[in-house]
């Protein structure tokens, strides 16, 4: 840093240091729970109904040649409806895990262009879904604040 600066120690102060030692001791459980089943309906919702990556920009189409060996009820990323119900989430730590066990997930994520497979991004979060995710945490340290 160039000019000037301070530093302090705010533990140091005893009308914030119980407060932000409370704060250390909080079981985030229940917040990463909300937040792993917040990001696993969106990424439902991207692949059953948007059919977007999480900046919001359109999934390529499917190439002619593999159109042709769809049939009516499939869509992009939704044949089955197998990659669909794999979509989980789990709490492990001080993180929320989202996402699938399924191998071929990786190959929509990330694209395989020896394959010819372009890619779909399902998994992420950016826009009105981080702000929904955002607004979660915002809520949660507001309860504890009152409490």
């Amino acid at each position: 840093m160039s000019g000037a600066g301070i530093r302090t120690n705010l533990l140091a102060d005893p009308r914030l240091a119980d407060r932000l030692e409370r704060l250390a001791q909080l079981d985030t459980t229940p917040l990463l729970e909300a937040i792993g089943a917040e990001v696993e309906s969106q990424t439902r919702r991207r692949i059953a109904v948007d059919k977007t990556s999480p900046t919001g920009l359109p999934w390529p189409e499917w190439s002619t040649d593999y159109a042709k060996t769809r049939h009516s009820g499939q869509s992009l990323l939704q044949g089955d409806g197998h990659l669909l119900d794999s979509i989980t989430h789990q709490v492990e730590g001080d993180s929320a895990l989202i996402g699938s066990p399924l191998i071929y997930v990786a190959t929509h994520q990330y694209g395989d262009p020896e394959r010819g497979i372009e890619q779909r991004e399902l998994l992420g979060l950016e826009g009105n879904d981080l702000d929904d995710v955002v607004g979660l945490v915002e809520d949660y340290l507001e309860e504890i604040a009152s409490d």
